[in-house]
């Protein structure tokens, strides 16, 4: 399993800072309506998810049952009456001040870092926007990965992504199997880890399911 950096969170998210927050800012404010991947959220909710699991980091508010279901749903009906520009401001703090407090806290807070730039690739694909889970981030993405999918339980697996020089280890290893094997881009590799849809992706897995791969349940 890849040693985990504890920096990396903090890169990742300042990155979501810098180009996420100024697309958003320029989006009509109708738009935030429009429906995610996520199911039942629209735009406007998953910024708000964003903000505000982010803002719980930051507090430390991250025990048993911080990041639940229930609580990220009341997290989000706290947020329904906020001004759109208080969503935004909360999101662009917690990009910016959260990844110290990931540094220095549980290593089970690398997922959540990852899973915000995800979200980050809900929003931009529901918006039409460039750069859906993929752009600048995406290295930084692929090593928290390899590091969250073998604390997860992932089944040991060798990605081999264009252009890599060497194939990318996921997962952990399982006794008595052989690793298993992908051939796909960068962000179909992070769809399939992710759960988000695959339609009109392409990609050759051997030794796993699908289902096997998803580190958000």
């Amino acid at each position: 399993m890849t040693p985990r950096d504890p920096l990396l969170p903090g890169r990742l998210l300042r990155g979501e800072r810098d180009t996420l927050i100024p697309q958003l800012r320029r989006v009509a404010p109708e738009r935030f309506a429009l429906r995610t991947a996520c199911p039942g959220w629209t735009v406007r909710q998953v910024a708000a998810h964003c903000g505000a699991a982010l803002t719980r980091i930051i507090q430390g508010r991250t025990g048993d049952g911080a990041f639940s279901p229930e609580a990220n749903a009341a997290d989000v009906a706290e947020r329904d009456d906020w001004p759109l520009h208080a969503v935004l401001d909360e999101l662009e703090a917690g990009f910016t001040e959260a990844g110290p407090a990931i540094a220095e806290g549980e290593p089970r807070l690398d997922a959540v870092a990852l899973g915000e730039w995800v979200h980050a690739g809900d929003i931009r694909e529901a918006l039409g926007l460039p750069g859906a889970y993929g752009g600048s981030g995406t290295h930084i993405a692929l090593s928290l990965l390899s590091v969250v999918s073998g604390e997860r339980g992932s089944p040991l697996l060798y990605a081999r992504l264009p252009n890599a020089e060497a194939p990318l280890a996921l997962g952990a290893p399982v006794r008595g199997r052989s690793p298993a094997q992908l051939h796909a881009d960068p962000a179909t590799l992070l769809r399939l880890y992710t759960g988000r849809p695959l339609v009109g992706t392409r990609y050759e897995l051997r030794g796993a399911y699908e289902r096997e791969l998803v580190i958000y349940g």
